[in-house]
């Protein structure tokens, strides 16, 4: 019989998603068949997967890293619900691949109890494939208005009959009554589903929590399952969603002050598959500045990215209203490289249209016209594995591509790539401002190494992907090292 475990957390952001990947991982290294699950996620770094009639589909791009991490091929039922917000108050839905559909926050409270179905059946299929299921919750369980119609929590953790650890992030403070509040509001159902706790990125010597530790268990009657230190690997594996933003880098502060060159990446509101931009953060000669609303463009900067975005549109209003649209027109005049990824490819063109209203109400805007193209959002969605060949320094290319709409014109006579033996994307006469719909350009080593060497750098030459496997191992043994791994195991 299918064994499954599923960690839940007592908010956003205590490291849930990379917790699982490095039990994936440790399980995989001692010789199991396992396979990741997140009933629900909400995202915008989106990731392609295989559905069941062997299309391409949409998972969060944590389930991707998982899948990774089991060494299997990531699957839409890996992730059978996904949110990419549009707006403040909505979000596009995706079920088992496919688009489903739009709803604002209340609607789809509604809608979630008929979305519990397909999220059990994909939990079902994913069983049958392997000896273990490692299952990641999404916020927090303690949302007890959100309860009734839960199948992100307690509510898919009771209905799989799936036993439940509970992750305490101790470096954001107040983890003793985090993991302790938990247990007092939840239901009696609930907290019997809970059979242990586990504290994640303690900094320091670990056995100054002691005493907390058995508080905690005095309070709850829980198991403890451990404590896992802050861990530098997992600096080196993609990042999830957004919250990584508001945490880590913004204004001048970079991951390496010391790199010569500078590349710069605006950060939108729906900023959508910004992990595009990971492997440049591991290029000692890269400053990499991802600005918010409010800051400039440095003036000496030497190349600025346009990540994907979820609302395209509204990201190109909201660049005019900033200040970011002007500043980067004059970027490129004075001489600037600029290179748009997707929702920042249709940003680089003349015009934008949605005559369907998909993402909105407003059917045309005027982009930044550094490139003679115009895009036409339709409603069939583009969700593919893609390689492709750079013309620009012929080498391979491999990525996904994710998007709405297509891009026509003049520039794409001067594609910057040919994908399927097709030309692809658009350049600008002279060659410094391109874009193309091929997310994972930078993940190519060779690529990236080419283009760091025109704008006067050296690289590194790491390789990317091999970052990434060295790190899941590194996460796997120090959680084998730290934390009760056969007492989880046990549940």
């Amino acid at each position: 019989m299918t064994k499954s475990l599923m960690l839940q957390g007592t908010g956003s952001n205590v490291g849930k998603s990379v917790l699982v990947a490095g039990l994936c991982r440790l399980a995989k290294n001692r010789g199991l068949r396992v396979m990741p699950f997140k009933p629900q996620n909400m995202s915008n770094n989106a990731a392609v997967a295989l559905c069941g009639d062997g299309s391409g589909g949409e998972i969060g791009r944590a389930q991707w890293l998982q899948a990774l991490a089991c060494g299997v091929p990531p699957h839409v039922d890996m992730n059978p619900v996904l949110l990419k917000p549009q707006t403040e108050t909505g979000s596009q839905i995706i079920v088992q691949g496919k688009i489903y559909g739009s709803a604002g926050g209340r609607e789809y409270q509604s809608l979630r109890q008929e979305l519990l179905e397909p999220v059990l059946d994909s939990f079902e299929r994913i069983k049958k494939q392997t000896d273990l299921v490692l299952v990641e919750g999404a916020g927090s369980p303690a949302e007890i208005n959100l309860r009734r119609h839960d199948i992100a929590n307690m509510g898919f953790a009771l209905a799989g009959d799936v036993p439940v650890a509970l992750v305490g992030d101790i470096d954001r403070g107040g983890v003793i009554a985090s993991l302790v509040g938990t247990h007092t509001i939840l239901d009696k159902k609930d907290r019997e589903q809970i059979k242990g706790f586990l504290i994640n990125k303690f900094r320091g010597d670990v056995t100054l929590f002691d005493e907390g530790r058995e508080q905690i268990r005095s309070f709850t009657n829980w198991k403890d399952f451990g404590v896992l230190p802050w861990l530098d690997a997992v600096a080196n594996l993609p990042e999830e969603d957004s919250v990584w933003f508001d945490n880590h880098l913004f204004g001048n502060e970079t991951e390496n002050q010391q790199g010569t060159i500078k590349i710069v990446v605006p950060v939108f509101s729906r900023i959508a598959n910004f992990d595009d931009l990971d492997p440049l953060k591991g290029e000692e000669d890269v400053q990499l500045i991802f600005l918010q609303r409010g800051q400039n463009i440095p003036e000496d900067a030497d190349m600025i990215v346009l990540a994907g975005s979820k609302s395209t549109i509204s990201d190109m209003a909201e660049m005019e209203r900033n200040g970011w649209a002007s500043q980067i027109r004059r970027f490129a005049n004075g001489g600037g490289q600029i290179i748009g990824i997707c929702g920042g490819y249709q940003m680089l063109g003349t015009k934008i249209f949605d005559p369907q209203n998909i993402e909105g109400n407003i059917s045309e805007i005027s982009a930044l016209g550094l490139l003679d193209i115009k895009t036409v959002l339709s409603g069939g969605k583009t969700v593919r594995v893609s390689e492709a060949i750079s013309k620009e320094y012929d080498v391979v290319l491999g990525g996904y591509e994710i998007h709405l709409g297509e891009s026509n014109g003049p520039d794409c006579n001067q594609a910057m790539m040919e994908l399927g033996q097709a030309p692809h994307g658009a350049c600008s006469g002279d060659g410094r401002i391109r874009g193309c719909y091929l997310h994972g350009l930078f993940s190519n080593d060779d690529y990236r190494v080419h283009v760091i060497r025109s704008l006067g750098g050296n690289s590194s030459g790491i390789n990317y992907l091999h970052g990434v496997e060295t790190a899941l191992d590194a996460l796997a043994n120090e959680m084998d090292r730290h934390l009760d791994i056969d007492g989880l195991l046990d549940m």
